[in-house]
């Protein structure tokens, strides 16, 4: 089983990550929203359309999530395209309509909006509604990234590391990945922190490996944690700590990372009984912890969609 792996991760993410406070909206703002939206603002029609979306404000409503969308978009709203061209791709409140997806993607890419940039590459590294175009989705990915979006950055980064539609550079994959990293985003942290554990692309580092897997894992990025536990199950970049290594097992355990799992059966089969209960304390701790900060770890990619290619 390899614990240390990179993933191609196509992410379709909302703008909104980097503004997170319009992702939450309460009642009493949501009124005053769709009453300045009524009056013809595109800024708050698109806020009501993801208020809507979200079930934030206003109970969650597609349709409806859409129809505010729209509007906003017909006022040439940036943002308001992006989500709009989410819901068709997806088919939620709209029928799915890959074409009228890549048609307000564009728009909202000419209004400079690089994250739809960045999901125009996703359409083409995935083929869809068109046939799969590797080179394309890079061509995009780097519009995206060096329009500064951090998911485009991760994904050009990734296709570097693959060597798909690119030329295979590990020190270009690096490259991409860092400066995702640096920007927050736990997808290229943890990708980074195994480039660093491989040596590719970088010198092989075990502490800037157990430092980057620390800080996707602060952000509740499961992968990561796994990839911390495993740090801590082999010593390298931090103390050999069993309990601290089984810990991060369970809690990426329980976040949905299968390869956690694994490891954490392994390594109790090595580990004493007290060893063990210590560190289901420790997880049930963190855990506790966990739930009042997760999310204001998560930022805005916590409303980030995760598509994985087949």
């Amino acid at each position: 089983m390899k614990t240390y792996a990179i993933f191609p991760l196509v992410l379709l993410s909302l703008s909104l990550f980097t503004n997170p406070v319009f992702a939450q909206t309460t009642q009493t703002e949501f009124s005053v929203l769709k009453h300045k939206a009524e009056t013809g603002d595109a800024q708050a029609k698109y806020r009501v359309g993801l208020a809507y979306m979200n079930g934030t404000g206003a109970s969650q409503d597609y349709a409806q999530a859409a129809q505010w969308l729209r509007a906003a978009s017909d006022l040439g709203s940036p943002d308001g395209k992006f989500v709009l061209a989410y819901l068709y791709e997806q088919g939620r409140g709209v029928l799915r309509d890959y074409e009228q997806a890549k048609v307000l993607y564009r728009e909202a890419s000419q209004l400079g909006h690089s994250t739809a940039e960045n999901n125009l590459g996703s359409m083409y590294e995935n083929g869809k509604g068109m046939p799969q175009d590797l080179s394309t989705a890079a061509q995009w990915y780097r519009k995206s990234a060096e329009h500064g979006d951090p998911v485009g950055k991760s994904n050009l980064a990734s296709l570097y590391f693959l060597g798909r539609g690119v030329h295979k550079d590990y020190a270009e994959a690096a490259k991409w990945f860092q400066a995702a990293a640096h920007q927050g985003y736990a997808p290229a942290q943890d990708n980074l922190s195994s480039m660093y554990y491989k040596g590719k692309g970088v010198p092989q580092d075990f502490f800037e490996a157990a430092k980057w897997a620390q800080r996707a894992a602060d952000q509740a990025y499961p992968r990561a944690e796994t990839d911390l536990g495993f740090l801590y199950e082999q010593g390298k970049g931090v103390p050999l700590d069993y309990v601290a290594a089984h810990r991060w097992y369970e809690i990426a355990s329980r976040g949905g990372d299968k390869r956690a799992e694994d490891r954490m059966k392994s390594l109790s089969r090595v580990m004493t009984k007290k060893q063990i209960a210590a560190a289901q304390i420790e997880c049930k701790g963190a855990m506790g912890q966990r739930a009042e900060t997760v999310e204001d770890a998560f930022g805005g990619w916590r409303i980030s969609w995760i598509r994985k290619p087949h």
